[in-house]
């Protein structure tokens, strides 16, 4: 599986601006990028580029970059299968965020290396020896992290093309939950992770400021600093309460069984987004783990769903030419899907709105 359809609905939305500028700028010139640890200075544009954490190889994929290395996955290895087959053929894998392979970053002869301050500060030395590197300041930030992969590799307005695509996307999805929920928006969410032997609640992440950016609220007594808490007792079921809670855990049967005997606890059942029924189970990789534009998409995919709220993107595919051959049924299904968000829009009065 490539690209999903949403993202590339999403980089199509894009295309009007890009395509002209899709040739890098400064392609000859020696420049200087600045970053959380100090500068770099690259000439030329980048085209052998390795790519140490997650949101760095989500953003290079998005820009139409073909990284010649990358980390493996956490989850689906080697790497997630939203990103898998839009890798090129032949990237190297090496190793996890936490532990790369530093002799085979080397051995690729890389022009760019791209890395995270809390993953790579202390190999950072080494890194900027083996080849030019930039370090993101925060692997939350997926609109710094692309700017910053635009800047290095010469692709600054193609970046700000996909960020204007998503900052739409964003604009959209808050002019349609407010007339959806009417008064009862903005809604407080809280973000749950189902582990082996506790549950992580966050306050921060790379979910948690989309969720910020897209209006929604914090419950009282989230605002802490840090990623958030565990909660190792069903008796801290309460600091989860909110209007609604997005879950997310791996399949793995120590997770399962935890998530059976929390869930069944009676201050599970008395929290008032479970006695609503607005409880949503969601992608882990995508909320947790992707932490690029092409992730952040996804997520927002899922909101869409999750709200019964029609995507404009959606609604341009429907106005689009006629599909090519073989592709008829596939369309028939997602335009039937779309019409009845629509209809369903037309009784709370969003088609009218945004």
């Amino acid at each position: 599986m490539g690209l999903s359809l949403s993202c590339r609905r999403f980089i199509v939305l894009a295309l009007p601006v890009v395509c002209s500028l899709w040739l890098p700028a400064n392609a000859g010139a020696t420049r200087s990028v600045e970053h959380a640890l100090g500068e770099a200075r690259l000439e030329g544009s980048p085209e052998r580029i390795v790519t140490l954490y997650q949101g760095a190889t989500d953003s290079a994929l998005a820009l139409g970059l073909a990284p010649v290395g990358v980390i493996e996955s956490w989850l689906e290895r080697p790497m997630y299968r939203y990103l898998r087959n839009s890798l090129p053929p032949g990237v190297r894998y090496l190793g996890l965020e936490t532990q790369p392979d530093l002799e085979a970053v080397a051995g690729l002869a890389p022009d760019l290396i791209v890395g995270v301050r809390y993953r790579h500060a202390g190999v950072y030395p080494l890194l900027s020896r083996i080849a030019p590197t930039v370090i993101a300041d925060t692997a939350h930030d997926f609109e710094a992290m692309l700017g910053l992969m635009g800047e290095a590799t010469g692709r600054e307005r193609q970046a700000e093309a996909l960020l204007g695509a998503w900052r739409e996307r964003v604009q959209d999805f808050r002019c349609r939950v407010s007339a959806r929920l009417g008064d009862a928006w903005p809604q407080s969410v809280s973000v749950v992770s189902f582990r082996g032997d506790h549950v992580r609640l966050y306050y921060d992440g790379f979910a948690r400021r989309i969720l910020d950016q897209l209006g929604f609220r914090r419950p009282e007594g989230q605002e802490g600093a840090g990623w958030g808490v565990k909660l190792v007792s069903r008796e801290s079921l309460p600091a989860m309460e909110a209007d609604a809670i997005f879950v997310f855990m791996r399949d793995d049967p120590a997770v399962a069984e935890l998530h059976r005997e929390w869930t069944a606890h009676p201050l599970w059942q008395s929290l008032g987004a479970v006695e609503r029924g607005q409880v949503y189970q969601v992608d882990p990789v995508v909320w947790s783990m992707g932490a690029g534009i092409l992730a952040a998409n996804r997520l927002l995919d899922e909101l869409y769903v999750h709200y019964g709220l029609q995507d404009s993107s959606d609604r341009r595919d429907t106005d689009s030419a006629d599909p090519p051959s073989g592709q008829d049924s596939n369309n028939q299904e997602r335009d039937s899907r779309v019409a009845e968000r629509q209809g369903d829009e037309r009784l709370h009065g969003e088609g009218e709105t945004c």
